[in-house]
């Protein structure tokens, strides 16, 4: 009995960090001093957790200024800042170079996740 429990718990260990590497994210390089981040993190920021969007891909920041975590080495985030990139199971499904402010922002983050089937509010 203790074995099958045992294995068991193995099983579930190595399927859990698989089923968190499926879901998507939204990857934010940001630099200090960026203007244009100060300006997505005072028009966007304070509401992204209330979205559909953030429930479909939540936001991750990552600062340019330090290095980039090993899973995201596959990921090339560019010259410019901000750059968002939805990332999927390791894998870039689209990006957003620049903010192009709060009138075009979740039309184009809508457009690159309609792309991979997780569009916001389906179920």
């Amino acid at each position: 009995m203790n074995r099958i429990i045992a294995r068991l718990a193995v099983i579930v260990a190595l399927a859990l960090p698989a089923t968190g590497s499926r879901a998507a994210e939204l990857v934010m390089f940001e630099r200090a001093g960026c203007v244009w981040c100060a300006r997505f993190n005072a028009e966007i920021a304070p509401i992204y957790g209330k979205t559909e969007e953030s429930q479909t891909a939540p936001l991750r920041r990552v600062d340019l200024n330090s290095p980039l975590p090993a899973d995201l080495a596959g990921i090339d985030p560019g010259a410019f800042t901000p750059t968002f990139v939805v990332v999927k199971e390791g894998r870039e499904i689209g990006r957003i170079r620049g903010y192009p402010g709060d009138a075009f922002f979740f039309g184009l983050l809508d457009r690159i996740l309609s792309s991979t089937g997780s569009e916001p509010g389906r179920s």
